[in-house]
């Protein structure tokens, strides 16, 4: 079995759905499971329909109405056709996009997190049913998989820790073997099947799911850069290929932010020492970069990260009392409590530093709880750089013309909090 995840820029618009199709005919898709993203910027359309459903209900149908008139266009340009009766994949459509104005017209619960997981999965479900309807037409037949049925997890939403027991009964049970199957990335569901999802990203750790599942060959991430690079070029000039990359060091890598694999992917991987390649959509037969046993990276070079929009808290004891184990251990309570993930802390003996992503925006009940016992100190918008395998040079270059707030130093990572 081969697992083939294809994110959102590779699905954007109709090119890209047939430079999918050519893809599969160029490296084969015999004993295949596709893992598909939501098209293009589609998330994101979806969490402003959220917005809009919390904070702006005039705008809600408007909001939902462009999300729906963007998957038309790609429909009416794959199945060329003027006429939305000429294939049976618009009234699919259009019956998922029913179903998203429905779930708001019924809906009950003031839950944010929980609106925000029933909605926002109708992009990788649009996007995976265009994609395998198109796959048939042009005779690449296939199978579609509501990956909800299959992926479940707890009701941890939009975070949701997934129940691997019951989803590799649920996997091998819902996969139908010699036919090519397609289903959705990011999503799972709860004991009360209501939709779940694994965290942005998180379509990525689906195929690491599956292939764990399924005791895959391997898995192929296929994205719009050739392979995993030291940087992200669109924040760092002259970025270069990583050829290969042990999991240890590519879990380092994730966990310190590369946006190129999900954190949790390698876990499971790892455990059943199953390869992962990384492959340029654009060009399918070159040899990207392979995630796998061994030792290091290849080439051995400084391996640059970034994380924006990140928050710096500082706290200092009122009275110029020593931060220990038992203050430590508050702090620690308290950024669990509000959800707050962390990337770097720093301390002293009169002084604590944490850098975190405020990812469910609870950073004002947190900043008023901590208040009560330290002096605060808060840097919204911060951002976080790393650096792998650093050398002076790269840490000089990463320097120029920045204020460094916070700076740590191991001896393979360096870390700075930079405004």
């Amino acid at each position: 079995m081969h697992v083939f995840k294809f994110g959102g820029a590779s699905v954007k618009d109709a090119v890209g759905v047939k430079n999918l199709e050519r893809v599969l005919r160029k490296v084969g898709f015999e004993n295949t499971l596709i893992v598909i993203s939501a098209m293009g910027k589609t998330t994101n359309a979806l969490e402003t329909v959220v917005g809009n459903y919390f904070n702006t209900k005039s705008e809600l149908q408007s909001s939902l109405q462009d999300v729906k008139k963007y998957h038309n266009a790609i429909l009416l340009d794959l199945f060329d056709t003027d006429n939305e009766d000429a294939h049976p994949v618009f009234k699919k459509v259009a019956a998922l996009f029913d179903e998203l104005r429905s779930f708001f017209d019924r809906n009950k619960s003031p839950d944010y997190n929980f609106v925000y997981d029933q909605t926002i999965g109708y992009g990788e479900l649009v996007s995976t049913l265009i994609v395998s309807e198109y796959l048939n037409l042009v005779g690449i037949g296939n199978k579609w998989l509501d990956v909800r049925e299959c992926i479940k997890t707890d009701n941890y939403y939009r975070r949701a820790n997934v129940n691997w027991e019951a989803s590799q009964r649920a996997i091998n049970s819902k996969m139908t073997s010699g036919v090519l199957n397609i289903t959705q990335g990011f999503l799972g569901s709860d004991d009360n099947n209501f939709t779940t999802t694994l965290g942005r990203e998180g379509s990525d750790y689906t195929a690491a799911i599956f292939a764990y599942s399924l005791n895959a060959e391997n898995v192929t991430i296929w994205k719009d850069v050739p392979g995993v690079l030291n940087a992200d070029p669109r924040y760092f000039e002259n970025a270069q290929l990583l050829n290969k990359i042990s999991y240890r060091e590519a879990i380092e890598l994730a966990f310190y932010g590369a946006s190129v694999i999900h954190p949790k992917t390698l876990q499971p991987l790892q455990q059943k020492e199953i390869p992962l390649f990384v492959k340029s959509f654009q060009d399918p037969e070159q040899a990207g970069t392979r995630v796998g046993k061994g030792h290091g990276i290849d080439p051995m070079i400084p391996c640059f990260i970034v994380k924006k929009q990140q928050v710096l808290i500082s706290l200092s004891s009122l009275d110029f009392s020593y931060i220990v184990e038992e203050n430590i251990s508050e702090i620690f309570k308290l950024l669990h409590l509000y959800k707050m993930k962390v990337d770097v802390i720093q301390n002293s003996a009169i002084s604590f530093s944490v850098c975190v992503d405020n990812i469910y925006n609870n950073l004002p009940n947190l900043l008023q709880h901590l208040k009560a016992k330290f002096k605060v100190t808060c840097h919204e918008n911060v951002s976080l750089y790393t650096i792998r395998h650093y050398n002076s040079d790269a840490i000089a270059q990463l320097e120029i013309d920045k204020t460094i707030l916070l700076k740590q130093l191991t001896q393979e990572t360096v870390q700075m909090v930079t405004q």
